[in-house]
């Protein structure tokens, strides 16, 4: 995947395979527009498809996770692009409705559609389309000062970008229509209680924290580790009978790879396994 820094984010590359990509334009809020989501698609494809990425960790610089959307309309005016502008709809019913289905809602799509593990740490302001962005996260790390939210019917819009579904996946629909409804800002505490984040942490251990679990999840058995991500969420939208089903199958192409060779021959060495090495490069 290309590294360096990008209009609206940067992105890295650890040796471990972590890819960082950090919101960039604090001045702003890290607000995103149509050009940043695309590119933001395109950068998690290259990640998906780049067997050096085995997580990807999202935070933001200065006071921001996400505040949402940037509609301050300066359009393309800074920074280094992946993908050429196209138009952003809008200019009637039918182009908010494409430009909804192909420009804002692929980001959470994508984001949860990967077979690799991502984290949102979130370091500030998580709202509208950011705080989608991080519920469509496997794992979810706020700063203790951190405030997350929707409240987009505070302007009389409603939440277009799949945070309705991401939120009933998370708090269930009576917590989920109290939250939207009634237009809630909470604290990275009042997070926690509702399920949001799996876990808060003062501002200054955000950052060490994150990259722990981050570490963490990069030295587990990638392939185990995927196909249990896309069987969780599958569980959450099958029957019992078809779950197992699915387990079934992804179980067949898991105790056959050669991490669980060397996770039973490590169990029975007493020793830590050593995973992924079908990863590493060869000569």
């Amino acid at each position: 995947m290309e590294t360096g820094t990008f209009r609206g984010f940067d992105v890295a590359l650890s040796e471990g395979g972590v890819a960082a990509i950090t919101f960039n334009r604090p001045e702003k809020l890290n607000g995103l527009d149509q050009w940043i989501k695309r590119d933001l698609v395109e950068t998690l494809t290259q990640a998906q498809m780049d067997d050096r990425v085995r997580v990807i960790l999202f935070t933001g610089r200065g006071r921001a996770f996400c505040a949402g959307d940037d509609i301050s309309g300066h359009g393309r005016d800074e920074g280094r692009t992946l993908v050429p502008a196209i138009s952003g709809g809008h200019q009637n019913a039918i182009g908010t409705y494409n430009g909804l289905r192909t420009l804002s809602q692929p980001v959470a799509a994508t984001i949860r559609s990967l077979d690799k593990l991502t984290i949102a740490a979130i370091n500030g302001i998580a709202i509208q389309s950011g705080f989608s962005l991080a519920l469509a996260c496997d794992f979810r790390i706020a700063s203790a000062d951190a405030r997350m939210g929707s409240a987009t019917l505070r302007f009389g819009l409603i939440p277009d970008e799949g945070g309705q579904y991401l939120l009933v996946q998370a708090m269930g629909v009576a917590k989920t229509m109290d939250f939207l409804m009634r237009k809630r800002i909470v604290t990275a505490a009042e997070a926690a209680d509702l399920n949001l984040v799996h876990e808060v942490v003062a501002p200054e251990d955000l950052a060490a924290r994150s990259n722990a679990l981050a570490t963490e999840l990069a030295d587990g058995p990638q392939v185990a580790m995927r196909l249990l991500k896309r069987a969780i969420y599958n569980a959450g939208e099958l029957s019992f009978s078809q779950a197992l089903d699915d387990i079934a199958t992804k179980t067949a192409i898991s105790d056959h790879h050669p991490d669980a060779r060397e996770g039973v021959a490590a169990w029975r060495d007493k020793r830590p396994p050593r995973f992924n090495q079908w990863l590493e490069p060869r000569d």
